[in-house]
């Protein structure tokens, strides 16, 4: 597929994509490319004090600011926390922001992960990927964007805490030295200011922005830099074969 310099992060929950692949975001931005940063839900369960639609407006608000950090567009699909399904409604959804962007490549969730709302997202996009391009499938839009102009590179970034539901440790591909642009990273975590309360009391975490650089800084000790991001390339019939992002970021991928 052409390099037009579109990239599009798609994944389930507000600060998903800033935990799991913002750094790698921003040295995509630094070489050019234009970054598009969309959530399946709001974060409309995200809270113990406000109310649904209280905490879904915040989180909107938070998600566009961390998303003006990079200078990229945000946009939330509407699903609810919980109840993000593969289903006909909500992969005529993916694909139709996917054909409105037309990105050259895709960062989604692991397909293997602790909740069901990253692995359905997982699967979500995979299935929009392709099928985006297909011109006989509609999405049911009012105002439908055309079918893309290809298959983009897809990537599963890392499972949160690098492990799938049983516990065990997911091997990645390859690793991205994200300590150059840790700064922005963690000026975009900051602005989901309104995790902090509900994660220490429904995760047991306390201080996200620490533990975020804890899980990079583990990742990083792998292969000997201080913070990294880790990845796994879809490689299946229909898609692109070579690690493009291996290409574009050169020796800040490594290898194991």
């Amino acid at each position: 597929m052409k390099n037009n310099r579109q990239v599009l992060a798609i994944m389930a929950h507000p600060d998903d994509i800033e935990f799991l692949c913002a750094g790698t975001l921003a040295l995509l931005k630094q070489h050019g490319c234009k970054i598009h940063l969309a959530t399946m839900t709001a974060g409309d369960c995200g809270s113990v004090e406000q109310g649904p639609q209280e905490i879904t407006r915040t989180r909107v608000r938070e998600g566009a600011a961390s998303a003006k950090v990079l200078g990229a567009t945000f946009a939330s699909l509407g699903e609810r926390d919980l109840f993000v399904c593969y289903n006909r409604p909500t992969i005529q959804k993916v694909v139709e922001l996917i054909r409105r962007y037309d990105p050259w490549l895709v960062i989604t969730h692991s397909p293997q992960c602790y909740i069901l709302d990253h692995e359905e997202t997982a699967k979500l996009v995979r299935g929009a990927c392709f099928g985006a391009g297909v011109p006989n499938f509609a999405t049911e839009a009012a105002d439908p964007a055309r079918p893309t102009s290809g298959v983009p590179y897809l990537y599963y970034a890392d499972a949160m805490e690098q492990k799938n539901l049983f516990g065990e440790r997911i091997v990645p591909q390859f690793y991205i030295d994200v300590t150059r642009v840790m700064p922005v990273k963690t000026r975009m975590l900051k602005c989901h200011a309104s995790q902090r309360d509900w994660l220490r009391q429904h995760h047991g975490m306390d201080e996200y922005v620490r533990k975020m650089k804890e899980l990079s800084a583990e990742r990083g000790r792998e292969v000997s830099v201080r913070y990294a991001e880790c990845y796994r390339q879809h490689l299946g019939h229909g898609h692109p074969q070579d690690n493009v992002l291996g290409k574009l970021l050169g020796p800040r991928v490594i290898t194991p």
